[in-house]
């Protein structure tokens, strides 16, 4: 079994290409992508969930690995593209983060929040409003037929008493 084994693991390792694939030179990264992708997906969420002292620490944590990915032998160019992807990400992150707590976006989204409130709960005033006409002018109009037919009534009646 052993024998079988290395004769394998030769096979493989006798190929450029799958010795890259089944190295840890591939799988690192590969493994390693997870954290830039969950950082490039977090940038459509709201800013006020944005943690500032880990998109900090992250942000430090791809720095040195860049560094660190173009310092080994072979460069591993592609755990330096997994850290420039994230460092990109949580330097977006950071911006976002500082725009919303320190440099007046928290305020502009509240602020637009409440005119949205506002407007919608104007367009429900307006909706209901008009229900309200429209079921008015509907009572009034039974209330004219009932008493044109009250009328109509009392008028035959008045004229079967005079005859």
């Amino acid at each position: 079994m052993a024998a079988a084994i290395k004769a394998l693991n030769a096979k493989i390792r006798s190929n450029p290409v799958t010795d890259y694939f089944c190295s840890t030179h591939f799988w690192g990264p590969a493994s390693n992508f997870g954290i830039p992708l969950a950082a490039v997906m977090d940038t459509q969420k709201d800013a006020d969930i944005i943690s500032g002292p880990m998109t900090l620490a992250l942000c430090g944590y791809s720095g040195v690995f860049m560094r660190y990915a173009l310092a080994v032998s072979p460069k591993n160019y592609l755990l330096f593209g997994c850290h420039v992807v994230n460092f990109s990400a949580q330097m977006t992150q950071g911006y976002r983060y500082l725009n919303y707590w320190h440099m007046g976006g928290r305020e502009r989204t509240l602020q637009e929040k409440a005119k949205d409130g506002l407007s919608q709960a104007g367009g429900v005033l307006d909706k209901n409003a008009a229900k309200a006409e429209g079921a008015l002018k509907e009572g009034v109009q039974t209330v004219e037929d009932e008493a044109s037919k009250l009328a109509g009534q009392a008028k035959t009646k008045v004229e079967q008493a005079t005859r």
